[in-house]
């Protein structure tokens, strides 16, 4: 599917969509394999087709520590956008050279433009109707993203900064049940 790589990029970072669509090669460290999250990409209001980058949610800065996974994710799509550079010839719209890609969006269309968040919900929902799945929305694959994070043993207080909760207690107030789950999964364990 065309937006393969940023849905896989949300269930494996909990990212929000803003910040997928926001997100710019200047941001990704491959030396030390984080992901810095400060900004996000949304629309002007009142003009459908505009967009700006604004603080994300709680306007501070967190720095996402990438598994292997989602680096080699980052560079299929890497590779992606380059082939997509070359196919586009002068109607590339992303960068022109080296220097302008650093701070180019990760995510684009096949033009090199920024993803409409309409186009990248439709696209999901269709393949949540093909697998029976069709109440599926972008924000979603963040609760998937933490739900397994809880489920293979991570601490609420490393979900709360990869996600960018202002608290741990908004975590636990909302995945608590999980943890709960958890609970009693460890107790049927002990038997």
């Amino acid at each position: 599917h065309r937006f393969n790589y940023l849905y896989q990029i949300a269930i494996f970072t909990g990212l929000r969509e803003n910040e997928l669509l926001g997100m710019t090669w200047v941001c990704i460290s491959w030396k030390t394999k984080t992901l810095k999250v400060y900004r996000q990409l949304q629309r002007v209001p009142g003009n459908w087709s505009e967009f700006r980058f604004v603080p994300h949610k709680n306007s501070k800065t967190r720095y996402i520590t990438l598994s292997p996974y989602v680096v080699s994710v980052l560079r299929k799509q890497e590779s992606k956008q380059a082939a997509d550079k070359m196919k586009a010839g002068s109607l590339w719209q992303g960068f022109d050279n080296v220097e302008e890609r650093k701070t180019a969006l990760v995510f684009t269309d096949d033009l090199g433009n920024n993803l409409n968040p309409a186009t990248v919900f439709e696209n999901l929902k269709r393949i949540g109707e093909a697998i029976g799945r069709p109440d599926i929305r972008v924000h979603d694959l963040r609760h998937t993203f933490a739900v397994n994070s809880l489920q293979m043993g991570d601490d609420i207080k490393t979900l709360q900064g990869n996600l960018g909760h202002a608290t741990a207690a908004f975590c636990l107030d909302r995945y608590g049940h999980v943890s709960d789950r958890m609970k009693e999964e460890s107790a049927r364990r002990q038997q």
